[in-house]
């Protein structure tokens, strides 16, 4: 191949064939070796590790913590005396009334000890590129962080008073749900929903926090079916930084709701057991903890097995 090359000093053209250059022939490239670079081509090492996404903690904040004093053993102790019934009949002047009894009843909670560890070698340390045991401690924290909350939302979910969305067609037909069976994915959490379990809390005479209000806990996945609400409020138009709860995102009527990944979700592949003897699979709620630090198992609700394999194949296809 030749060109032609324009020298500027001297003005002039210059023919010039550049296959004077070539190493070899045509004939002698058949037999060349070496030519291999890609050891120059190295991976580019970044120091900055990725982080591991992290969920938001919320259940621990509303649970009530008693310490056990060192040197007083495992097991904490709590009483509670029940009410005395109203005292409706008149008291008859001079005639002592029936006095009433005291009744006490206790309720026990034994600690628990959980704990990890990661396994390093003392040559991995001198060797390994990354600073594996700053790492490690930084994993095992937030191993520990979602260990203890999730030992907290199982006591926190132990309760048996139960209450289901009800069912809702598309004419806005509402089908009152009894059984977790029977759930579908008609039943949303609603406003509506969300009034009826306060007044059922109020009903019971249970106390709110000192704000007034009570907490909800929600997966993100039904947070969404309330936050188009009308009544929802954004936590930063009624409460100050200081004062919110840790995922807190808002508030409806009198509840404000916190959203966390490890909200407790009810799947199928543990929440059904074999069938029993008498025909019917049990599917039950299960707990890690007791008051007595033992598994527990509650509440029980029957349905046989073909409800719980529809009810299986419903979820997974979620």
């Amino acid at each position: 191949m030749k060109t032609m090359l324009y020298e500027e000093q001297t003005g002039s053209l210059m023919l010039l064939d550049l296959t004077l250059f070539t190493a070899n022939t045509t004939a002698d490239t058949t037999g060349t070796t070496g030519n291999d670079l890609s050891a120059e081509m190295k991976t580019y090492y970044h120091d900055q590790l990725i982080d591991n996404a992290e969920p938001n903690l919320v259940h621990d904040q509303f649970g009530s913590k008693y310490p056990i004093p060192a040197g007083h053993g495992k097991t904490i102790e709590f009483r509670k005396y029940s009410p005395l019934a109203k005292a409706l009949t008149a008291i008859t002047e001079g005639v002592k009334p029936t006095g009433k009894k005291l009744n006490v009843s206790t309720v026990l909670a034994t600690i628990q000890q959980y704990g990890d560890y990661v396994e390093l070698t003392d040559l991995l340390e001198v060797t390994a590129i990354d600073r594996n045991i700053d790492e490690a401690t930084i994993l095992l924290g937030s191993q520990s962080g979602r260990t203890l909350d999730t030992i907290t939302r199982e006591v926190l979910n132990g309760g048996t008073n139960v209450m289901y969305a009800p069912s809702v067609a598309s004419n806005g037909t509402e089908t009152a749900v009894l059984l977790r069976s029977s759930i579908t994915t008609l039943c949303l959490l609603t406003p509506k929903v969300i009034r009826a379990a306060i007044t059922a809390l109020k009903r019971f005479n249970t106390s709110p926090f000192g704000d007034g209000f009570f907490a909800g806990i929600v997966h993100p996945d039904v947070s969404s079916d309330i936050m188009g609400s009308t009544e929802w409020s954004e936590w930063n138009k009624y409460v100050n930084p200081d004062q919110m709860y840790a995922g807190e995102v808002g508030k409806i009527y009198k509840a404000r709701i916190a959203e966390t990944t490890e909200a407790k979700i009810i799947g199928p592949g543990w929440i059904f057991g074999d069938a029993d003897s008498d025909g019917v699979c049990r599917m039950t709620l299960y707990t890690e903890l007791d008051g007595t630090g033992s598994t527990n198992i509650f509440p029980a609700e029957t349905i046989t097995t073909a409800q719980a394999a529809e009810l299986t194949a419903k979820i997974a296809a979620v």
